[in-house]
């Protein structure tokens, strides 16, 4: 276990450092000049000078890459080049937002699709079934910004059923959970399409197996070995995407922070990339790569846990 761990955690590494050289090289391949975006075209020459030290624009790439990764080793995520504020402290304060999000709609997304799934399995070849199936891959064709635009129109403009705008007053736990309901609603929905049909196939499979046979020779009830036996083993591979889900929720959520104006880091990184500010861009993407390298890591450790087989491996 202990050396499965290790395995692990080097590899986290290696995706948090990959997607950093990559942003960093990304951005700065954007075209245009920097200085012209950022100051304008009536900025004198001092101040592009100015600006270029700032920024280490006046580096080699290669150098300006090595001090970056340093100072990230060190936890140092640079400035904000417009507001003075350390981009830890920016990211730390949106963070929290942006998390919840991403929590709220795979926590909605695993509720419906497992329900889906075990509903879909549990009548397998029936119109329900049919239905089911119809509606998983309906949901996973739709993309998070149309289905926020329109849950915005419907249930919130027509029927003003939630807030449109915000994330809440502060403080007060049901107004922020009345705000994050459309949101995660927008971003998990088409995560119950995966979750539903990978459920459905693996009950399907869990329920041929022998020892399934013996527990209904045993006759126990129908409900008891859905509930209490297959679905344990049914729910390893959806556990083993998780990780997987939660990294692309936390880039969804980009979508539903612009469309339903909300606090987080999707916004702050939109904010930055039209204001060229290389330090928040670059800091807010280490943030995520680190935490879907987080979420990764401790999906590991849970489908090994969970199923037997790979748990005797380790």
């Amino acid at each position: 276990m202990t050396g499965f761990l290790i395995r692990r955690l080097f590899l986290a590494l290696g995706v948090v450092l990959g997607a950093t050289v990559a942003i960093f090289l990304l951005v700065y391949a954007i075209p245009g000049d920097p200085v012209t975006v950022a100051l304008g075209p009536r900025a004198t020459a001092e101040m592009r000078a100015h600006y270029r030290v700032l920024m280490g624009l006046e580096q080699p790439l290669p150098v300006q890459l090595w001090r970056f990764l340093t100072r990230v080793a060190q936890g140092d995520l640079g400035t904000d080049i417009w507001s003075g504020l350390p981009v830890t402290t920016i990211l730390w304060d949106a963070l929290p937002h942006t998390v919840a999000l991403a929590c709220a709609g795979l926590g909605t997304a695993l509720f419906l699709g497992i329900a889906l799934g075990c509903v879909g399995a549990a009548a397998k070849g029936s119109l329900a079934d049919h239905v089911i199936g119809v509606l998983s891959v309906s949901f996973i064709a739709l993309p998070p910004f149309l289905v926020a635009i329109y849950s915005l129109l419907i249930f919130a403009v027509t029927l003003n059923w939630f807030p449109a705008i915000g994330a809440g007053e502060a403080g007060n736990l049901g107004a922020r959970l009345h705000a994050l309901v459309l949101p995660a609603f927008a971003v998990g929905l088409g995560w119950v399409g995966y979750i539903a049909r990978i459920v459905r196939s693996s009950l399907i499979e869990v329920m041929r197996e022998k020892y399934m046979e013996t527990a209904r020779a045993f006759g126990l009830p129908p409900g008891m070995i859905l509930s209490r036996y297959a679905l344990r083993l049914a729910l390893v591979p959806v556990i083993s995407i998780v990780g997987v889900g939660f990294g692309s929720l936390l880039s969804g959520s980009v979508f539903a922070e612009i469309i339903f104006a909300r606090p987080g880091i999707g916004r702050v990184v939109y904010d930055a990339v039209l204001a060229r500010n290389y330090p928040v861009v670059s800091g807010a993407v280490v943030v995520t790569a680190g935490l879907y390298a987080l979420a990764m890591l401790v999906t590991d450790l849970v489908t090994g846990l969970l199923d037997h087989r790979t748990h005797a491996a380790l």
